[in-house]
């Protein structure tokens, strides 16, 4: 083996390394970042009106961006990262009702309403 061949497979491994490096890292930090603006779309400033912590320039609303984003990176579940900002802020912090308890029924309901109103509409048009 030449000493180009052994320089070139040197460098072609060396390339190989780096290249993997900075995509798995670019992948990892991708996906980090895709969470953490997530949980921030779907958390309510605690003193705006209407507005996610990711729109909204609040003191409160940057304390609880830092706080999602330390605790993305600490390694924390979304849930537990939610469950906490509930304890604290209540309920009211999250910008979509539960899925369970009296938030089911607000996603019940107007599903249920549509249904209902498809129903008589149908039978209204069956009779006419």
């Amino acid at each position: 083996m030449t000493g180009i061949t052994k320089t070139f497979r040197l460098w072609l491994a060396a390339f190989v390394v780096v290249f993997v490096t900075i995509f798995a890292t670019s992948a990892t930090t991708s996906s980090t970042e895709r969470r953490i603006a997530h949980l921030e779309s779907i958390v309510r400033c605690p003193a705006c009106e209407g507005l996610s912590v990711a729109q909204s320039n609040a003191t409160s609303s940057i304390a609880v961006r830092h706080e999602i984003e330390r605790r993305v990176k600490a390694g924390d579940s979304d849930t537990s990262i939610l469950t906490s900002l509930q304890d604290r802020y209540g309920s009211a912090i999250l910008l979509t009702p539960s899925s369970r308890g009296l938030g089911a029924v607000l996603w019940i309901v107007p599903i249920a309403a549509l249904a209902l109103g498809l129903l008589i509409l149908r039978r209204v048009v069956r009779s006419s």
